[in-house]
């Protein structure tokens, strides 16, 4: 590798790209995070199913990491700055035209498509900027970054449930976006560029997908995706439907979902980066979201709502935590960071679009929770066996091997 492109991996500049990294997921992953506590608000206010819904988040979601695909490349090109200007100014305009949205297809194109796009604008490059920087830290930095979508998740469910009863719904929102201005404007002033533009290079490299671990993992990750955000968006819905709590109770569910993330994502990034490495801690975590996922089922009172939220809060953030830092490990030619994640991320957006509202018509079908809690206990430990095949094609059999 050229040694003038190897990473610091350290210092006040690095240090600084984390930071704003955990800004642009405080405002990305945080807010995508916090729609279970709008799936219960549109749940209560309009006459639609929870599985149509969920729609919005879904299509949120996936256009982060779809996006990604381009906003990646754009990283390696040398648009960085372009492109995250834009997208926040998207992200920021779906935010201030859902506080007036007062119908189905406003909020799908105001909080779905636009907040989404402007997200995936900003999302993937800065984590491949932030990754540029960090070699041997890598790891725990890019887990710290993605710890945004933690306290993000903390703070914006918190903000609506004091504020919706006072402020209503469009003042509400309003806040929410203000906040997301006060933190990107420090992320655009501060971020800063050092690998030197790759101009040339296709914008997939379908060579990657002929590396057994890279494609078993992406595979893995899908599934693993296909059925995460499922608990997110209807842990708080599940609350007041099944076990009878109350608004501000369920609210509560997501909250901690999104809190005990902190501790889901620091623990396991820490040992992953000193003693396991990324892809051998996220097997563990998959297999347990998977257990974690079944026992669902057995979830019929208050207490039993909140240990099971905690411990899948614990272990789902687990996974997103090191997905994204696992996906960079993989990739050993540290200028095409950008496209490479973009393709990860492109592959996982297509879980993240059709999970959600496969559960909630599950549900609906179901006439219960039941059908949906087997098929995303099965999605995680599917996925979790395609992780392991990626780990065996990339090392073997060698039990002990940090990888």
């Amino acid at each position: 590798m050229d040694t003038a492109i190897l990473p610091p991996d350290g210092g006040l500049t690095a240090w600084t790209q984390a930071l704003m990294g955990h800004f642009v997921c405080f405002n990305t992953w945080g807010y995508i995070s916090s729609f279970g506590v709008f799936e219960t608000h549109y749940s209560s206010t309009l006459s639609l199913s929870s599985s149509a819904i969920s729609w919005i988040g879904s299509i949120q979601t996936f256009l982060i990491f779809f996006v990604g695909v381009f906003s990646g490349r754009a990283l390696d090109a040398g648009f960085f700055r372009l492109v995250f200007f834009l997208g926040a100014v998207l992200q920021l305009l779906g935010v201030f035209m859902t506080s007036l949205a007062t119908s189905y297809w406003q909020l799908i194109l105001a909080q779905g498509v636009c907040t989404g796009v402007g997200s995936g604008m900003m999302f993937c490059p800065s984590m491949g900027l932030v990754a540029t920087y960090f070699s041997e830290h890598r790891v725990f930095v890019l887990a710290f970054c993605l710890l945004g979508s933690g306290t993000g998740g903390m703070i914006f469910p918190a903000i609506v449930r004091q504020s919706l009863p006072v402020l209503g719904f469009g003042w509400t929102v309003r806040v929410v976006g203000f906040v997301m201005l006060a933190l990107t404007v420090p992320a655009m002033i501060l971020f800063r560029v050092r690998v030197p533009p790759r101009t040339s290079g296709a914008l997939i490299e379908w060579s990657a997908f002929k590396e057994p671990a890279y494609s078993l993992f992406c595979l893995g990750m899908f599934l693993n995706f296909w059925a995460l955000y499922f608990g997110f968006f209807y842990i708080g819905t599940f609350g007041r439907q099944v076990i009878g709590l109350s608004y501000e109770d369920s609210v509560d569910l997501i909250i901690i979902n999104n809190g005990v993330g902190i501790v889901g994502r620091l623990v396991p990034a820490y040992l992953a980066n000193r003693s396991f490495g990324p892809l051998n801690t996220i097997i563990p975590l998959t297999l347990a979201t998977s257990t974690i996922s079944y026992s669902w089922i057995a979830v019929k009172s208050t207490t039993g709502v909140y240990v099971f939220i905690i411990l899948y809060g614990i272990f789902s953030n687990g996974i997103q935590g090191l997905w994204p830092s696992t996906l960079s490990s993989l990739t050993t030619d540290i200028s095409k960071t950008g496209v490479r994640m973009g393709m990860g991320f492109t592959v996982v957006s297509f879980a993240c679009l059709t999970g959600p509202p496969l559960g909630g018509a599950l549900v609906g079908i179901g006439q219960g929770y039941l059908p949906a809690q087997v098929w995303a206990g099965t999605c995680f430990l599917c996925g979790g066996l395609s992780l392991f095949l990626a780990r065996i094609s990339k090392t073997g059999l060698c039990v002990g091997q940090k990888v």
